[in-house]
């Protein structure tokens, strides 16, 4: 049996499971299965892969893409200068787990964005710190994007919601909720900006995929904005981290 998964805390709005128990079934892949590994802290991580024999290679999810790092032999290239890391490769070698990291997120993400995009903006808003925000400001950056960080408390070269001036959020062509704010089940939150600063023709681009339309894509709607969800860069980066997982 070949065993693959997903590790993060929590796990109820994941569709990665359902998607790759599809995936198997449709390609007729009889050995291979996909459990979701709920741990309530990255240190269980190594009693979870000792435990787990089979498993050769899995998915990482918030609030662990950063976290998981430290627990890596190896990352390649681009999961080394992004900094995140959202699949693993595991390798036995002599009964013992090699574990190598890579990021799937950012080429997943630009693939999408460009799909979406007749022009890029000149600046784009990112909401969150975490992870997947290292990937998507990775990409923009790559772009020749400005990138306007906002979380929810202010740091080096990062405004809070209240500190963002107005005119930054008026002025993006792009905004990028990467926080899990309004995912499942807390479906009527959004991240706390000042929406009343949104103008016709910008695009919203939430990472969230479960619910297909979050609180933040409706508000944005409600102004005349674009809207995207995560449902089409979920999609890619499992295929690319599939990709991973059967390479020799």
């Amino acid at each position: 049996m070949r065993l693959f998964g997903i590790i993060g805390y929590p796990l109820g709005h994941s569709f990665s499971e359902k998607y790759f128990t599809g995936k198997f079934l449709t390609e007729k892949l009889p050995d291979c299965l996909y459990r979701k590994f709920e741990i309530s802290s990255i240190d269980l991580l190594p009693s979870l892969i000792e435990r787990e024999k089979d498993l050769v290679g899995f998915n990482v999810t918030i609030p662990y893409k950063i976290q998981v790092i430290r627990y890596l032999d190896d990352t390649d290239k681009e999961a080394d200068e992004i900094g995140a890391v959202n699949t693993v490769k595991v390798i036995w070698r002599n009964d013992r787990p090699f574990l190598k990291g890579f990021n799937t997120d950012a080429p997943a993400f630009r693939h999408s964005l460009l799909d979406n995009l007749d022009t890029l903006p000149e600046s784009a808003i990112v909401l969150g710190t975490g992870g997947a925000s290292k990937s998507v400001s990775n990409v923009l950056i790559d772009l020749g994007i400005r990138v306007v960080q906002v979380s929810r408390t202010t740091g080096r070269n990062i405004y809070s919601y209240k500190t963002v001036p107005a005119e930054e959020v008026r002025n993006a062509g792009l905004i990028v909720n990467t926080t899990p704010v309004g995912m499942s089940p807390e479906t009527n939150a959004a991240p706390p900006l000042d929406y009343s600063n949104l103008r016709e023709g910008q695009l919203l681009f939430d990472l969230i995929y479960n619910p297909p339309a979050t609180r933040f894509m409706q508000i944005g709607e409600e102004h005349g904005c674009l809207t995207v969800n995560g449902s089409e860069m979920f999609h890619k980066q499992a295929e690319l981290a599939w990709e991973i997982w059967n390479k020799t």
